[in-house]
Formats: structure tokens, sequence, C-alpha cells
């Protein structure tokens, strides 16, 4: 199978070199075991090509993270095992905690911005449209709890930290009309060249 755009996206958005880098702490492994185990460890809720699977390792390789058990064997029984050097890597990243000193470019947040000021569009509206889905979705998500967290403790983790996730859009959203509200009584005041100043030097 290809490693597609969408492989790229959960790339980007869960370590799988990292997770790949735990699974080989506990031995030697192959492509499609580590595949299957990445998946029943994360409450399979994001799935694994193959393809992107054997790209990771092949990048853990090239960087001395990882090595084959076989140079001179390939296909989906060749195995793998962790380094000294992964395995630091992996100590390193499991106690380095994510950059999050910017705030990431969320989508409804900008749908949300642009809705403001865009000429018949009403911002209330489009807040509450996405408050009716997110419920619904919290609701889905609450259903899964109830039916099948209780026997996979990994899904249930998930489950929590979507539902905390969602929640806290929810909120967002909540004080976000409540300020657009009171900006409509009571217009907020262009900001001053220092205070400009001293919310760029905050973000460096």
């Amino acid at each position: 199978m290809y490693y597609t755009e969408y492989d790229a996206e959960i790339e980007r958005t869960v370590s799988v070199r990292h997770a790949l880098l735990a699974l080989l702490s506990e031995g030697p492994k192959y492509g499609l075991q580590l595949r299957q185990e990445f998946e029943a460890r994360t409450g399979d809720v994001w799935p694994l090509n193959i393809g992107q699977v054997y790209t990771t390792l092949q990048r853990l390789e090239r960087d001395g993270l990882v090595e084959s058990e076989d140079s001179d064997k390939d296909g989906p029984q060749k195995g793998f095992r962790i380094t000294r050097d992964g395995s630091d890597e992996l100590a390193r990243w499991l106690r380095t905690p994510p950059d999050l000193t910017s705030p990431p470019r969320d989508e409804l947040v900008v749908k949300v911005l642009i809705a403001v000021q865009a000429p018949g569009v009403d911002v209330h509206e489009v807040i509450q449209v996405h408050r009716h889905y997110l419920v619904e979705l919290m609701q889905q998500w609450t259903r899964l709890k109830e039916d099948e967290a209780q026997f996979d403790l990994a899904f249930a983790l998930v489950v929590d930290a979507e539902l905390f996730r969602l929640d806290s859009v929810v909120r967002w959203l909540d004080a976000a009309e409540g300020r657009l509200k009171r900006a409509a009584v009571d217009p907020p005041t262009t900001p001053t060249t220092p205070r400009l100043r001293l919310r760029m030097e905050a973000r460096r």
C-alpha cells in the first residue's frame, strides 16, 4: 500500500516514529506486527498504512535509531530492533513537553475570526451550527465509551481525551459568543503600539 497524504497527516499529529521505538523497546519485531500493535495500543483510533510503517522504519534505521536483524532479508518478516541511540531518543521524547507556546492553526477558530467581519454572515449562527455539531459528536463518543471503553483501557483513555478536547472547544465557542455580544454593545478600543509590541515579544 502507498504512503498517502492521510498517512502524512497522521504522522504529524501522532508521533508514529516514537511509537514504533516504544514498541521495539519491548523486543525485536517486524513491520506488520508493529502496525497491528500500534493500532491495538492506541485504541484502533489511528489506523496505520503498512507502507507508512516501513517508510518510518527506514528513516529510523537511516538515523541509527533502529537496525534490521538481517540486512539481506526483505519483506513482511524482516525484523527490526531498537539501538542504544533509539532508546535514548525514546526516553528524551517521553520526558519532553510538546511545544505549546504558539496557538495551533485551528480551522474552527479561523472560521469564527473570518465570520466576524465577513459581509452578510451571522457569526452567531456560525457559532451555533458548530456548537450543535460538537455536542452531537460528544454524545456519540459518550455512547462509545459506555459500550466499549470498559473493555479496552487504551480506547477509554483516547475517548476521555477526545471528550475533554471537544468540551474545551464548546466552552471556547460559548466564550467567543459572549465576547462578541459584549463587543456589539461596547466596541473595544484600537490597541496601542506598546500593546502590540508586548504581544509580539511574548511570542518569542
